[in-house]
């Protein structure tokens, strides 16, 4: 999928460099197709590094997409230069009158902080509660998805006695979901965190359903049984090296640090780490982009919202079909 982004953004030359295709703003201009519109809220603060890293998982399928970054106006980034952010970010006031048919929330270095203490909570709830009637499907990382799921379904996160930090084996719970196809029965994925959801949590609430977990890290997958909203609660954009750069930033910081686990070839941090998780990476990006966005968003982008659960339930999305 050539994703349209705008010319200058530091992420073009990269992907461009990697042989990704990247659609520049004055090809997609001569384009007569429907793109995708996809909102992108960027809660990390290495907001280049992980726009990068998402573009990249959003690039591999036949289709256009426009891509519009967003971030919060309650919370000031310190890691990101102020030209950056006015160039290619965008607010919530800027676009709360728009409908898109997917949008990401990103992870977030603040889990260990109750929600309603992050600064900017009340207007991620606010962007939240306008997804549900402007956004046709939106995916949520990480921290972002335990935010989600404990605002839209009550899911308490809670606090692991030391950080989850490695790539961690996983199986499949439901492997009839069209968001899995083509994956492995087992498959590797990275986490890094200090908190979790419990798996018993979600498989109580009547509106959402497990789909992939793990024996060491708990709960990967779920999603809400009506396709609104996915929660993936590790890292599948990470790079090769994101682990290693997280693990040497806090070495270098005195902290005590655990290597992470099943990373490093035996467990040596001179040796270079190999990524095993970037092939079902790309296909949980392409599934939910195929399969519970474009199969089902109205070809109206103005119609986002109208009868939301409209043609987006398993049946229709394993059966296929655009609504019209």
């Amino acid at each position: 999928m050539p994703i349209k982004i705008p010319d200058a953004l530091p992420a073009t030359e990269v992907l461009k460099n990697e042989n990704i295709f990247v659609m520049t703003e004055y090809r997609a201009m001569h384009q007569d197709i429907r793109p995708l519109h996809v909102l992108l809220l960027n809660l990390m603060p290495t907001k280049i590094a992980t726009e990068t890293q998402i573009l990249r998982k959003l690039s591999n399928t036949p289709l256009q997409i426009e891509v519009e970054l967003l971030q919060t106006a309650s919370h000031t980034a310190k890691n990101v230069s102020e030209q950056h952010l006015e160039s290619f970010y965008t607010t919530f006031d800027q676009i709360k009158d728009r409908r898109y048919d997917g949008m990401i929330i990103t992870g977030a270095p603040v889990e260990l902080l109750d929600f309603e203490d992050v600064d900017y909570w009340d207007e991620l709830c606010r962007i939240m509660d306008w997804a549900a009637e402007n956004v046709h499907s939106t995916l949520h990382i990480c921290w972002g998805a335990q935010a989600g799921i404990y605002h839209h379904y009550g899911v308490p996160k809670f606090e692991l006695p030391s950080k989850l930090f490695g790539v961690f084996e996983h199986q499949l719970v439901k492997p009839s979901s069209p968001l899995v196809r083509g994956f492995n029965d087992l498959f590797m994925a990275p986490h890094s965190r200090h908190t979790e959801v419990h798996a018993e949590d979600i498989e109580k609430h009547p509106d959402l359903e497990l789909i992939a977990v793990s024996d060491e890290a708990g709960v990967y997958i779920a999603k809400s049984t009506d396709s609104r909203n996915f929660f993936v609660f590790g890292h599948p954009e990470y790079d090769t090296d994101t682990l290693m750069k997280e693990y040497e930033r806090d070495i270098a910081k005195g902290m005590d640090m655990p290597l992470p686990k099943h990373y490093f070839p035996g467990d040596d941090p001179t040796q270079t780490p190999h990524a095993t998780w970037r092939a079902h990476a790309q296909l949980l990006y392409t599934n939910w982009l195929n399969y519970y966005v474009y199969q089902t968003t109205p070809y109206d982008i103005n119609r986002v919202g109208e009868e939301a659960t409209e043609g987006n339930d398993e049946g229709s999305v394993a059966e296929g079909g655009r609504v019209e």
